[in-house]
């Protein structure tokens, strides 16, 4: 059986849980404390030398970091990722958008907010949600005009984009400028097999 090591308020881990719960395959959670070392354990970097959640250990034994490339891998062979090469690379440049300019952005602005990391950060943190807004422009201008990411179809782009842009007021931008991203957003939602996620940081996380 796979078995994500995870934690539960990641959203790139939650990603992965989505996906896995829209596929419907089972596998083991095995949650990894990420704010008491539990990922920089010996027996843990061995699986990812970069000490992050979420991997995903195959059932070979073989331990696959990168919350997109978990995706890619389990995507493989059905609708949420196109066998034309054209449509493939179009998934895939979404979903680099998605770890260049939302998830460092958005994501880090969140934690930060959410974990009490902000303070003595304004200029640091007014950076990071400006250039939230900018990647959320970029994705306000597209689905302007498409439903979904790639052809008109729920795709795992789709997934890696709204992991962190629906948790954007948590991160201190508003969504209210942003009426295609919402509407999109509540596609996304309307999915079948669809989970909420990711849970909130725990309350003793904060500094």
């Amino acid at each position: 059986m796979l078995r994500l090591h995870d934690v539960a308020a990641s959203s790139n881990g939650y990603k992965v849980r989505l996906l896995l719960a829209q596929l419907r395959r089972p596998y083991e959670l095995v949650e990894v404390d990420i704010f008491r070392g539990g990922s920089r354990t010996p027996a843990f970097l061995e699986g990812n030398p970069s000490g992050q959640v979420p991997v995903l250990q195959l059932e070979s034994g073989q331990w696959l970091p990168e919350s997109n490339a978990i995706l890619a891998y389990l995507a493989e062979g059905t609708v949420l990722l196109s066998q034309d090469a054209a449509l493939r690379a179009r998934t895939l440049g979404w979903m680099f958008f998605e770890q260049n300019a939302v998830e460092p952005k958005l994501g880090s602005a969140r934690y930060w907010k959410l974990s009490g990391r902000d303070r003595g950060r304004e200029q640091a943190l007014a950076y990071l949600q400006e250039a939230g807004r900018s990647a959320l422009e970029v994705m306000e201008r597209h689905l302007s005009r498409y439903s979904f990411f790639v052809e008109e179809h729920y795709s795992i782009a789709d997934i890696a984009l709204y992991a962190y842009s629906h948790l954007a007021p948590e991160a201190g931008v508003s969504l209210e400028p942003y009426p295609a991203v919402r509407a999109w957003i509540s596609r996304v939602q309307a999915q079948p097999d669809f989970i909420p996620g990711p849970a909130p940081y725990p309350a003793w996380a904060r500094v």
